[in-house]
């Protein structure tokens, strides 16, 4: 009978937005694995160790060497069950674990839904490696910001009163701003040129602190935003005035919706994941790395829509053991 608890070997990926060395959750708890040959380089930046059976970054039986497919294809009945084969027809982790180290902003980037997802992995398998939706939890396990979902309508529309924004609103005023006008005005910042973006940028850290209101924190994130990215960076103006900026503290968490527009900025989370790595990036990141803005803003849903609607609550579940009864829910 196989062995239903099995430890694993995991290893990180090295993007560029992890945490340097020793200071990435990610690399140090891929290092304190039992006889693990993992080794940390301190010049490298660690940003995510996967436990799963994607094959970009697949985890392997510590003590045998064996790809942990492998394992759950010989042994599915026991380690898979067959009301999960049957339905997701295969026999494959269906969810995917990270642990995330973030020293900077992550693109800014949105998950295709299924329909699309399976689309574009059609049109393109190299880039959409498979054809699913990519939903997603992150737990902060110490404090984490990140940027999630768009603000209130209310809020968004008054800081599109502020003289340098007012440049990006639709050229014909509806009766009242709405999820269109939303649109337009994210698909206008991100189809910016570089110059308008730069003016943009320097004009509204002349503003005054007051004239921001409950979004003064705009004027403390702005100059760090440029400073790892670029004044030309278009999506340094979509986070900030269009969506909510949390900060969370250990335990916190969050759910991201498929479609669900977001960028991380600094922490350490786990995530757990629809079984996916489709991703589209318009932000955060080289132009020659974004994905096309139309298709980008065509998945577009605006939920959540305020930091709220973003939060998953701690709340009783009567079937938990322990002294913690309970379990994360939605509102």
């Amino acid at each position: 009978m196989v062995e239903k608890v099995i430890q694993l070997k995991c290893k990180c990926n090295e993007y560029p937005w992890g945490r340097q060395g020793s200071k990435s959750i990610a690399a140090t708890l891929c290092s304190k694995t039992p006889g693990t040959d993992f080794k940390i380089d301190e010049n490298t930046p660690y940003s995510e160790m996967w436990m799963g059976t994607y094959p970009e970054l697949p985890s392997y039986v510590l003590s045998t060497g064996e790809d942990l497919q492998d394992v759950l294809d010989a042994h599915a009945d026991d380690l898979i069950g067959q009301r999960i084969i049957k339905k997701f027809n295969h026999t494959k982790i269906p969810f995917l674990p990270k642990v995330l180290s973030i020293a900077k902003a992550l693109p800014l980037q949105l998950h295709p839904n299924k329909d699309l997802a399976s689309q574009l992995h059609a049109r393109d398998p190299d880039q959409f490696t498979d054809p699913n939706h990519k939903p997603e939890i992150a737990l902060a396990l110490g404090d984490f910001e990140a940027f999630c979902g768009f603000k209130p309508l209310a809020d968004i529309e008054r800081l599109m009163q502020l003289p340098p924004l007012q440049a990006f609103l639709p050229g014909v005023k509806k009766p009242s701003f709405d999820d269109q006008s939303l649109k337009h005005v994210v698909k206008f910042l991100l189809t910016a040129s570089d110059e308008a973006i730069r003016k943009t940028n320097d004009a509204l850290l002349q503003i005054p602190r007051e004239k921001y209101g409950q979004d003064a924190y705009i004027l403390d994130l702005l100059p760090r935003l440029i400073e790892q990215y670029d004044n030309s960076d278009n999506g340094t103006i979509v986070a900030l005035i269009t969506m909510n900026y949390l900060q969370l503290k250990k335990g916190d968490s969050i759910y991201i919706p498929a479609d669900g527009i977001h960028a991380y900025l600094s922490g350490d989370i786990i995530e757990c994941m629809a079984r996916s790595n489709n991703v589209l990036n318009t932000g955060f990141c080289p132009r020659a790395d974004r994905d096309s803005v139309d298709l980008f803003t065509s998945c577009l849903t605006f939920t959540p829509h305020s930091g709220e609607e973003c939060m998953l609550r701690d709340r009783p579940f009567d079937r938990s053991k322990g002294e913690r009864r309970g379990c994360m829910r939605r509102r």
